[in-house]
């Protein structure tokens, strides 16, 4: 098994990318998370370029790593200034950090319109700069910028870079599809011809303006390349860089590379929807191997297939990336779905009991009057356990009012919900008010409840969701509610529909209350 140098720039790449911004602690929290993964390399910023980078270099020398190198990244000297005088070059020294990564120009267009000097000039850059560094760190990596584009336009020179480099003592010259407009085909010819040409480790370092990003890396692999570089969940500027967790499983669970440990990788799903939280952004639902619909199915003829033989639909086992299979039941769901489903919440069922039928037609009925369950799995275990006689009352709605005034132009008052319930023998009346009317009917039906079931103190509302199931009647149209409710160890999605939007929410919030309920009761075996 042939092992690879892993390297990870989510942390400065990555962060390049639109609506991503790390502080620095969110920086020091990912480095661990790559730490724990089991990353060779983190590329931890550009100290030169900005003070939290140069912040990030002083702090994250405080962290016990156990598998992580720490790289701060920069560019070669400056044109006319001695690479000893340069404040980038002395500030990647001021890191202390044991490698640094520096680029270059590689592309002649780059270094006589962007560089603006000669091509004799920037191979001294070149050289004097990594020459330098030598001396002042373990390893010093050569990100050779925009070297396919340049190499297709001028081979000699582009090769030229990396001999100047080599003759530097550079320990890894890493190629870049910078613009990331390469193909696989070109990846392969280019690499091939310029392996023979050095002595050098070579590595790989793919954007994916083309959606060839872990192709690209792949290829390079299997021609040569010893060092792959990229980032979780493939962040970066434009259309992103390599994402790493593709590029991982392929290589080792496909090709038999060496990256990280197998027992780690059982950690890539976990790592990629950590650093999705940090980003503050949602995790892609269809991303390959650590997305929640990577091994979700929804056909029944799929779903009769997996029950059987996983690897008949599935092209790896999504546990060794730490995933999941999910069976997801719709209007295209037939018995094996909810067959499945059943095993999957612990119900029993049989395939031979009428109320498996009844099951299917009940979804087929809702999700065609606008439910969507596949979204909404509280909901949907919800139905399965109300059909099967399950389902446990917990209270019964007398009825509510919801109030919204506004008093003038520029000013709204908090919208006003009252409610009676009654629980048992007991009736509660009370009332709440909130940031909009489906906030203050949530608050008023917790208000009521709480002194009943306590542990609703911990639900908190964590997102709603609003769609028109049929656009055509404008604002008469029925709309379905999606609503994510959360406590402090889990997360359920529950759903609602009418042509009301307070009684398409009050459905999906009373649905989300009495899952909770449910599984409390569950967990106490009092159901």
């Amino acid at each position: 098994m042939n092992n690879l140098e892993i390297y990870d720039t989510t942390l400065r790449d990555g962060s390049q990318a639109e609506d991503i911004s790390f502080s620095v602690d969110d920086k020091l929290k990912i480095t661990e998370k790559l730490d724990e993964l089991g990353i060779h390399y983190i590329e931890g910023g550009w100290p030169g370029s900005n003070p939290k980078d140069a912040e990030y270099f002083k702090k994250v020398k405080k962290l016990q790593l156990n598998n992580a190198v720490i790289v701060a990244f920069g560019s070669t000297h400056r044109p006319k200034i001695k690479v000893e005088n340069d404040p980038n070059v002395k500030s990647l020294i001021a890191s202390e950090t044991k490698i640094f990564t520096i680029f270059g120009k590689t592309w002649d267009f780059h270094v006589t319109e962007a560089l603006k000097v000669s091509l004799e000039e920037n191979l001294e850059l070149i050289f004097n700069t990594i020459t330098f560094l030598k001396k002042y760190s373990e390893k010093v990596f050569f990100d050779a910028e925009h070297f396919f584009d340049g190499y297709k336009n001028n081979p000699e020179y582009a090769l030229r870079c990396l001999k100047s480099a080599e003759d530097a003592k550079a320990d890894c010259i890493i190629l870049c599809d910078t613009n990331g407009g390469t193909l696989p085909n070109d990846v392969e010819k280019i690499i091939r011809e310029v392996k023979s040409s050095l002595n050098v480790s070579i590595g790989i370092h793919a954007h994916n303006d083309s959606d060839c990003a872990v192709a690209n890396s792949i290829v390079a692999v299997l021609n040569g390349a010893a060092h792959v570089q990229g980032t979780v969940n493939g962040f970066g500027e434009r259309c992103g860089n390599a994402n790493l967790c593709s590029v991982l499983p392929n290589l080792q669970f496909k090709l038999g590379y060496k990256c990280i440990d197998g027992e780690n990788l059982k950690k890539l799903t976990e790592v990629s929807r950590f650093v999705y939280e940090i980003a503050n952004l949602n995790p892609f639902k269809r991303q390959p191997f650590v997305g929640e619909s990577a091994f979700a199915h929804k056909g029944g003829v799929h779903v009769s297939a997996v029950s059987k033989r996983p690897e008949t639909y599935e092209h790896i086992k999504p546990e060794l990336v730490g995933n999941r299979q999910r069976i997801l039941v719709s209007d295209l769901a037939g018995k094996s779905n909810i067959l499945k489903k059943a095993e999957e919440l612990g119900i029993p069922l049989q395939l031979i009991s009428p109320e498996v039928q009844a099951i299917v037609n009940a979804v087929k009925t809702l999700e065609n009057e606008g439910y969507q369950f596949e979204s909404a799995e509280a909901s949907l275990e919800l139905l399965f356990r109300k059909t099967l006689g399950l389902k446990r009352k917990f209270f019964d709605l007398i009825g509510f009012r919801v109030i919204d005034e506004k008093r003038s132009n520029n000013y709204f008052t908090p919208s006003e919900a009252t409610i009676m319930v009654k629980v048992g023998r007991r009736i509660e009346h009370t009332a709440a008010t909130g940031n909009g009317p489906v906030n203050a009917l949530d608050n008023a039906l917790r208000k009521a409840l709480e002194k009943f079931y306590p542990e609703l103190k911990k639900v908190k509302l964590k997102d709603y969701k609003v769609r028109v199931v049929n656009s055509g009647k404008g604002t008469a149209s029925k709309v379905r509610v999606l609503i994510e409710s959360g406590d402090e160890k889990s997360v359920w999605s529950t759903v609602g529909v009418s042509e009301n939007i307070i009684e398409a929410s009050w459905q999906a919030i009373v649905d989300s209350i009495e899952y909770k309920l449910c599984r409390e009761k569950l967990k106490k075996g009092e159901i």
